[in-house]
């Protein structure tokens, strides 16, 4: 039976704050926005070249509050592929992203380090071909 990894629940503080980022900064595609009653909504983004989707979850209670920007213990937790990094890096540099470091070569591809609207760490790789 082929399985494959189709989402990752991504802790948000506020759903239209992290679709202006993730869809306006990053270049997602909003592929799902559903309203689900009680202030709760199924919002669902995706990378423009296809992939899994993060699905953007609100807190539901304070141990999941203090976990936003957490979410990977201060490591990188997503790997954004691209395959043309130099065009990527700089389009989001534009768009406000913040990057902890300058690009690095690596024996696996061009790779740095940014964090998204909360915190969290992220990989730019445009993997080694």
């Amino acid at each position: 039976m082929p399985t494959r990894l189709s989402l990752a629940a991504l802790l948000v503080r506020d759903y239209d704050e992290a679709i202006a980022f993730y869809v306006g900064k990053l270049g997602f595609t909003l592929t799902a926005d559903t309203d689900q009653g009680g202030g709760k909504r199924w919002v669902v983004v995706t990378p423009s070249g296809g992939g899994a989707g993060l699905l953007l979850a609100r807190p539901i209670d304070p141990t999941q509050t203090a976990r936003i920007g957490d979410q990977g213990g201060g490591r990188v937790m997503l790997f954004l592929e691209t395959d043309d990094f130099a065009g990527g890096h700089a389009r989001m540099q534009a768009a406000g992203v913040r990057f902890l470091e300058a690009p690095r070569h690596e024996p696996y591809g061009v790779v740095a380090v940014f964090e998204d609207l909360y915190g969290n760490r992220w990989d730019l790789i445009e993997p080694q071909a």
